[in-house]
Formats: structure tokens, sequence, C-alpha cells
């Protein structure tokens, strides 16, 4: 539930507070998973798909408040988690790391320059967006 539950319920105390203000802007977290499909994770791609729509239809609703709303998408991320799982199972970061156009997984970091992006003014119309931060893997 907290994949898409825990992103609903921020979204609402967010917005109450940018509806005072007048102006805001949120950034999402979904998945590449929310963008396409893939087998033996239905339940996770099914939220992070509604993420990716909760998002645009925030967008829509709160953009005439001068509210935006965008989600990054990112593909595998080089965080603690991932690479506790690769240390179990060292074939899938190759395998990983073979499908992507890149040939390399992403850095945290390069998601939070996404995302400072996406609540910069320099996004200022960019709304609605659910944007891949994924090597070039959604382009294939």
């Amino acid at each position: 539930s907290i994949n898409l539950t825990g992103v609903w319920l921020c979204m609402k105390a967010e917005i109450t507070q940018m509806l005072k203000q007048g102006r805001g802007a949120i950034v999402n977290t979904s998945s590449i998973m929310g963008l396409a499909g893939a087998i033996r994770v239905p339940a996770y791609t099914a939220a992070k798909h509604g993420v990716a729509g909760l998002t645009k239809a925030a967008a829509l609703e709160y953009g005439r408040h001068g509210i935006r709303i965008n989600a990054v998408c990112p593909a595998p991320i080089y965080t603690p988690l991932l690479m506790s799982g690769f240390e179990k199972r060292p074939d899938i970061e190759q395998r990983y790391i073979r499908s992507e156009p890149m040939k390399r997984l992403g850095q945290p970091e390069e998601v939070g320059e996404a995302v400072a992006w996406l609540c910069s003014d320099r996004a200022s119309y960019v709304t609605g967006l659910p944007m891949p931060v994924d090597g070039g893997y959604m382009a294939q």
C-alpha cells in the first residue's frame, strides 16, 4: 500500500499547504514499471502505473492553482536495497547492465538532479509528466 496509497496521502497534505501558498511543485516517485509492464511483479507494476496516473490526474486538477505535479520513473538505481539483492544474486546486476542502452545503472544523485530540476523554475511549464530517469531504457 505504500507504493500508491502513501503517495496519495502525501499529496493530500502537500496540496493542502500549496493551495494556501498559491503555488508549489510536487514530484512523486514511480518507476519505469509505471510506464511499462513486467513479468513476476504485477502488484508493483500496477501500483507504479497508479502513481503515474495519479500524477497526471492531479496535475490536471491543480494546475490552475499554480501547483505543478510530476513524477520521476527511475530504472534500477544503485541503492542499498538493490545492492543487497545483487550480493545474493550477482548475475542480476549484469543482466540489468546489459539491458541498459548506457550499459550502466543509475546513481541516486542522478534521480535527485531530475527531481531538483522538476521542482525548479526552469521547469515552470512542466506538469503531468512521468519522467523516465532510466539511461534510455524506455527508448528501446
